[in-house]
C-alpha cells in the first residue's frame, strides 16, 4: 500500500465520521475530495470533477424537472387528494393495515420522490389516521417511514434512477424495467415483516387515543387524484410503444406536461403555479443535484490518489466481495448516515462504473447499491424522515427506527440475492 493511498483511506474514514455526525454532506465531500486530489499533486482534478458534473445536461434535466413537478404537485394539493383517496382504501384493511400503510406510502414515494416530502404529506394524514384506527404511535409512524424505502426507483425522473442509468450507460426506463420486479417485491416484503412485527408486539390494533380529535371529512376529487401519476403514465405508454407518438417523449417533458394539466385541473393562477415549478427547480438543484457534484468531486479525488484504481484491481481479484461491498457498505452507511444518496452515488460512480471489469452488470449493482441504502436509512433514528414521522406520532425516532429492523434486512437480503445472486 502506498503512503497516498493510505492517507486517502483516513480521509475517507475521517468522512464516514463525519457523515455520521450529520455535518453537511456537501461540503464533507467536496472538501475530502479537494484534499485527496491535493495529496496526489492534482488539486484540479477536484474542480474538474465539478466542472463535468455540473455542465452534464442529461443528468440534470430530468431530475430539476421532477421536482419542479413535485413542487407543482403541492401547490395545488394535488398530491393531498391522492393521499386521502388511497387512506380512505386503508379502513376496510383491518388486521393488515399495517402492511397497508406501508404499501400507501410506497405508492405515493413513487410519483412524491422526495422521502422527507412524502413523508410529511402522507405522515400528516396517514398516523392520526392509523392511530385512531388503534395503531400504536410508534408502529403508525414506523409504517410511514418504511413505505419511503424504494418505490421513487420507479419514476424515471429519480435522482438515483438516472445516476445508475449514466454510470451503466442505459436509459432511466431501462433501469426501471431491469429492477421493477425486485423493488415491487421487496415492498411487500418490507410491509408484510413490519406487520409481523406489529402483530408480535400487540401493536397493530387496540392504542386508544386520550382525546379523539374531530376529524373534518375531505373532499377527493378523482381527477386530481390522478394528476401525480399522469408523467408516470405517459412515459410507460411510450416505452412500452403502447402509443407511439409518445415514444420519444422525454422525462423533462412529462414533468412539465403534468404540471400544465395539474394547473389546468386546479384552475390555481398560472403564474403562481409557474413560481412554484421553477422553485422545485432551484431545490433539486441546490440540493439534490448539489450533493451529486460534490459526490463526483469525492470520486473525483479518490481517482487523483489512486484509490479508485486499487478498489477497481482488488474487486477484479476476488470478485464476490464486489457483491458484498456493493450491498452491505451502501446499507451501513445508509443506516449510519440517515441519508442514501451520498453513500449510493459516491459508489455508483466510483465502482460501478467498472463493474463490467469484476464481472457484473453495472445495472445491477447499481441498483442494488441504491436500493439497500434506501433500506439501511429505513432504520437510521438520525433520518430526516424518522424524525418528521415520529413528530406526527409524538415518539422518539429510535422508537421507529428499531420497529424497522427486520423489514429492512429482510429487505436488503431479498434485494440483494434477487440483484446479484440469481441473475
Amino acid at each position: 500500500m502506498t503512503v497516498q493511498i493510505a492517507i486517502g483511506l483516513m480521509i475517507i474514514c475521517g468522512t464516514i465520521y463525519l457523515l455520521v455526525k450529520q455535518h453537511e454532506s456537501r461540503l464533507v465531500l467536496f472538501v475530502a475530495g479537494l484534499l485527496m486530489a491535493t495529496v496526489a499533486g492534482e488539486p484540479i482534478a477536484a474542480f474538474k470533477a465539478f466542472s463535468k458534473a455540473l455542465t452534464n445536461a442529461k443528468v440534470l434535466e430530468p431530475i430539476v424537472a421532477s421536482m419542479g413537478f413535485a413542487f407543482v404537485l403541492k401547490y395545488t394539493k394535488c398530491d393531498q387528494h391522492l393521499v386521502h383517496l388511497l387512506a380512505k382504501g386503508l379502513k376496510g384493511l383491518g388486521p393488515v393495515l399495517v402492511p397497508g400503510a406501508v404499501l400507501v406510502t410506497a405508492l405515493i414515494n413513487t410519483s412524491v420522490t422526495s422521502a422527507s416530502g412524502c413523508s410529511a404529506a402522507v405522515g400528516a394524514i396517514l398516523i392520526p389516521l392509523l392511530m385512531r384506527m388503534g395503531v400504536h404511535p410508534a408502529m403508525a409512524g414506523a409504517a410511514v417511514f418504511a413505505g419511503t424505502y424504494g418505490s421513487p426507483h420507479l419514476n424515471p425522473g429519480f435522482a438515483q434512477v438516472i445516476v445508475v442509468g449514466e454510470v451503466a450507460k442505459a436509459a432511466p426506463m431501462a433501469v426501471i424495467a431491469n429492477h421493477a420486479t425486485p423493488v415491487i417485491v421487496t415492498a411487500f416484503i418490507v410491509a408484510a415483516a413490519l406487520g409481523v412485527v406489529a402483530y408480535l408486539r400487540k401493536e397493530h390494533t387496540g392504542y386508544e387515543l386520550d382525546t379523539m380529535a374531530s376529524e373534518t371529512e375531505f373532499k377527493v376529487n378523482f381527477i386530481k387524484a390522478l394528476v401525480p401519476v399522469i408523467p408516470l403514465a405517459l412515459l410507460l405508454l411510450g416505452s412500452m410503444k403502447i402509443v407511439p407518438a409518445l415514444k420519444n417523449l422525454e422525462i423533462s417533458y412529462a414533468m412539465i406536461i403534468g404540471s400544465g394539466i395539474a394547473w389546468v385541473v386546479t384552475r390555481d393562477k398560472a403564474e403562481k403555479v409557474s413560481k412554484e415549478f421553477f422553485h422545485g427547480f432551484g431545490e433539486a438543484f441546490g440540493h439534490i443535484f448539489g450533493i451529486i457534484a460534490c459526490s463526483l468531486v469525492f470520486v473525483g479525488g479518490m481517482e487523483a490518489i489512486g484509490l479508485v484504481k486499487a478498489l477497481v484491481g482488488f474487486m477484479k481479484a476476488n470478485p464476490e466481495l464486489a457483491k458484498v461491498t456493493g450491498s452491505v457498505g451502501p446499507f451501513l452507511l445508509g443506516m449510519a448516515t440517515g441519508s442514501g444518496d451520498a453513500a449510493a452515488i459516491a459508489f455508483n460512480t466510483a465502482v460501478t462504473a467498472n463493474a463490467h471489469a469484476f464481472g457484473l452488470d453495472p445495472l445491477n449493482l447499481g441498483s442494488t447499491a441504491t436500493a439497500v441504502a434506501s433500506l439501511g436509512r429505513t432504520m437510521s433514528p438520525i433520518a430526516g424522515v424518522t424524525i418528521i414521522c415520529a413528530g406526527y406520532a409524538g415518539v422518539s425516532p429510535i422508537e421507529l427506527a428499531k420497529r424497522n429492523i427486520p423489514s429492512a434486512i429482510l429487505g436488503a437480503l431479498f434485494f440483494t440475492t434477487m440483484m446479484l445472486y440469481l441473475r
